[in-house]
C-alpha cells in the first residue's frame, strides 16, 4: 500500500473535525496522521491527511471529502513537488554519564534540547518521517520516558498555491 498525503481546506465552523473523521470511520478508512490548523485566513483551516491505500481508495476518499459541505478544496501532495514536516518531543532518560553522546545526537540532527531535568532531557526535532525515525531510534538506547509525535504539515513547493484554486480567496 501506498502512503498518500491530502492537503484539504475547510471552513471554521463548528463540527467539520468530527464531519470528516466521521467520513473515514464509516468507509473503512484509515489514517495514518490527521494535522488540522488555521490557515493566514482565520475563517479557513488545513487539514493534512496522511493515509495508506490504493489509488482506487485514494480516489474514491478524494470524492468523498469533496461532497461534504464545508470541504473548500482538496489536493493531492506528491513528495516530489512538496515539502512535508514533522514535529516530535522526546524525553529521555539521561544520568550525567549519558548526557554527552545525547548531546552528539542534538547536534547531528540539529534538533534540541528544550527542557532538562536532573534525570530527563527533552529534545525537539522537526523534519521528514526518515529523521524522524532515525533519531527515535538512536534515542531508544536511552529509555525513551514520553514521545509525542504531531502529524505530517505539508505545502507545495514554490508558487503553487492551494489557494490559488479557491474562490474564496480570491
Amino acid at each position: 500500500m501506498e502512503r498518500h498525503v491530502l492537503s484539504v481546506l475547510v471552513r471554521n465552523s463548528s463540527g467539520v473535525l468530527t464531519r470528516v473523521s466521521g467520513l473515514f470511520a464509516r468507509r473503512g478508512f484509515n489514517i495514518d496522521s490527521l494535522t488540522v490548523g488555521r490557515t493566514e485566513n482565520p475563517e479557513i483551516s488545513r487539514m493534512t491527511i496522511a493515509l495508506n491505500g490504493s489509488e482506487e481508495v485514494l480516489e474514491q476518499f478524494m470524492k468523498q471529502l469533496n461532497k461534504l459541505e464545508d470541504v473548500l478544496r482538496v489536493l493531492r501532495l506528491k513528495p516530489e513537488n512538496s515539502v512535508y514536516r514533522e514535529l516530535v518531543l522526546i524525553k529521555v532518560k539521561a544520568d550525567s554519564e549519558q548526557r554527552a553522546a545525547i548531546n552528539e545526537v542534538v547536534r547531528i540532527f540539529r534538533s534540541k534540547i528544550v527542557d532538562i531535568s536532573p534525570e530527563t532531557l527533552t529534545i525537539e526535532l522537526t523534519g521528514d518521517e526518515s529523521k524522524i525515525n532515525a533519531h527515535i531510534k538512536l534515542m531508544e538506547e536511552y529509555e525513551i520516558k514520553e514521545l509525542v509525535r504531531t502529524g505530517v504539515c505539508a505545502l507545495e513547493r514554490g508558487s503553487n498555491d492551494i489557494t490559488d484554486y479557491c474562490e474564496i480567496f480570491n
